[in-house]
């Protein structure tokens, strides 16, 4: 298990990353640069060794219900690449994490695309823009509806 000094030098290696001094002689870093409301990526690290990673956008970690990951037995390697893994899950929009284009056509062979982009959902005829949707679902609904299947 690495001590406290140690975990403060391997979190330091992450320049995106602002330590913030908080009660009890515990450190929170923030990722200032974060696409979301969710700008700390170390938690409560206190002295005793023990602290949380976020990892609400992953999926390879168990999580608490603020989506931390307690890494108090983590060795040097899992902790950089649990705190690399953090700051790039904020650094990217839903669309670049999850995107999504798909091809759909009608019983004439007309096309459309279905695209994520931000944080909704686009539907193209070639360039021209055809409509905006806030769930995929809702894209499919109108696609469907418009007599489209998806390839």
């Amino acid at each position: 298990m690495l001590t406290f000094e140690e975990k403060v030098s391997i979190i330091e290696e992450f320049d995106e990353l602002d330590k913030k001094e908080v009660s009890l002689g515990r450190l929170n870093y923030h990722f200032e640069e974060s696409k979301y409301d969710k700008k700390i990526v170390v938690y409560r690290l206190h002295p005793n060794g023990n602290g949380f990673v976020y990892t609400g956008e992953l999926e390879d970690y168990p999580t608490d219900q603020k989506g931390m990951t307690n890494i108090k037995d983590f060795e040097a390697e899992d902790l950089r690449a649990i705190i690399r893994q953090s700051i790039d899950s904020l650094s990217m929009t839903q669309a670049e994490k999850n995107p999504v284009m798909e091809e759909w056509l009608n019983q004439h062979d007309q096309a459309l695309v279905l695209m994520r982009e931000e944080d909704g959902y686009n539907v193209y005829a070639e360039e021209q823009l055809e409509g905006t949707f806030n769930s995929y679902e809702e894209a499919v609904n109108f696609l469907e509806q418009e007599g489209f299947s998806r390839l």
